[in-house]
């Protein structure tokens, strides 16, 4: 029997290949232009508290702070749908095995609210690095096949959640960001992974739009491996990410790295200030490098400093860097046949205050910036959802409830 089995498995998937090929192209249901990310943890509880249904619900957390005049005033500012991250950790916790209904269902509630506000959604199931009493995470889920069992059950839990919703209103992504096939070993393991998780969620929502990615934090380069026509189905949205360049985006985070910590005060583009004064701020970079950095790893730094600031110190060189993840995506696509529209850059953005961090991003970089990149996703035909809004990153929020500078919301309000 075995031996047949493997024979009936490989004719469907023939057949599934062969009605790709044959039947007419569709375009997603799903249809966005200009999006933003909601936030994913405020208070970050730990997971010993997830028991508690006054410290889980209502999920996402961001149902605590924000309210329906919230999102109208994003509607009104001319996003016409937001990236809702929904951390799948609690949903795959025995500490919220009680409470599990009303997890699935109060993601349903957020996406209705948002719905409501006249933005349509994507659910992001958007995994993070476990620590502290956080007992999975992205490595876990990635490294344990049990462990990635469970997840694509949870998957096809959501989706089946998600199901009896408008498919022009929702949209469904899979896993944001994973981090595999990163290593340059050749090894290839999330197209098979992607292809398992696309089936969990389609078993369920046979109409909603699935966004899918590239492995290895949804770089472009991620993307280009990935080969759109080993999923036959056309209700597809592909998704990359892009904080190109890295030095200059994610200054002072201190969890991105053994590097970027050490570098703040560098402006957008490097040109925007006197010579002098960049050559000064690279020097207290250095000089911080040398007090702070372990010895063994002070030359390093320093190299690479050197290295990354040389990649971009002339208009035409940032141009380049920052036109290449944009420039592989569009190749890539006309490569398989995928629409413009069927993509979609679905983070960036630039630091404001790395949390603790006294240093803060002057408004008129961040503003900048995020023109230039919507600017690029728009001339190649993409939707875009910026990075995010609160946080380190926030457009909106900062920390504590303080408000941000409008220079960033004051871009998107002239696209409208």
């Amino acid at each position: 029997m075995a031996p047949l089995t493997a024979m009936i498995k490989s004719l469907m998937a023939a057949l599934l290949v062969l009605m790709a090929l044959v039947l007419p192209g569709q375009a997603a249901t799903f249809t966005m232009k200009r999006g933003l990310n909601l936030d994913q943890w405020v208070t970050w509880p730990g997971e010993d508290q997830w028991g508690d249904a006054r410290t889980i619900l209502p999920y996402p957390e961001w149902r605590k702070f924000l309210g329906d005049d919230d999102l109208r005033a994003l509607k009104e500012a001319g996003f016409d749908f937001l990236r809702m991250p929904v951390d799948p950790s609690p949903f795959l916790s025995d500490q919220t095995t009680a409470l599990r209904h009303d997890l699935y269902a109060s993601v349903l509630d957020s996406v209705r609210m948002i719905n409501r506000a006249g933005l349509k959604v994507i659910v992001d199931m958007h995994l993070i690095p476990a620590g502290g009493s956080r007992k999975i995470g992205m490595a876990q889920v990635m490294d344990d096949p049990r462990t990635f069992d469970r997840y694509i059950d949870m998957v096809r839990k959501m989706a089946r959640t998600l199901a009896g919703e408008d498919p022009g209103q929702v949209a469904f992504e899979l896993m944001n960001e994973p981090i595999v096939d990163c290593d340059s070993d050749g090894t290839s393991l999330w197209p098979d992974r992607q292809r398992e998780l696309f089936a969990a969620a389609r078993s369920s929502a046979g109409k909603l739009t699935l966004v899918l990615t590239g492995a290895c934090y949804s770089a472009a380069s991620s993307l280009e491996k990935i080969d759109p026509k080993a999923i036959p189905d056309d209700n597809v949205i592909w998704t990359f990410h892009s904080y190109d360049p890295f030095l200059l985006t994610h200054q002072g985070a201190t969890w991105a790295g053994d590097f970027i910590p050490y570098v703040t005060g560098l402006p957008y583009p490097l040109d925007a200030v006197p010579k002098a004064q960049l050559d000064g701020t690279l020097d207290t970079i250095r000089g911080r490098i040398k007090t702070e950095a372990p010895w063994t790893r002070q030359s390093g730094l320093l190299a690479y400093l050197d290295e990354q600031v040389g990649s971009m110190d002339s208009p035409g060189k940032l141009l380049g860097l920052m036109d290449a993840p944009f420039k592989r995506v569009e190749a890539w696509a006309k490569a398989n046949g995928t629409k413009p529209e069927n993509i979609t850059l679905g983070e960036f953005g630039m630091i404001r205050q790395e949390y603790g961090n006294a240093y803060v991003m002057p408004a008129p970089y961040r503003a900048a910036y995020v023109k230039d990149m919507i600017a690029r996703a728009e001339a190649h035909g993409f939707s875009w959802s910026v990075w995010s809004y609160g946080g380190a990153f926030g457009i909106v929020d900062a920390f504590n409830g303080d408000k941000v500078e409008p220079d960033v919301m004051d871009v998107i309000r002239s696209l409208h």
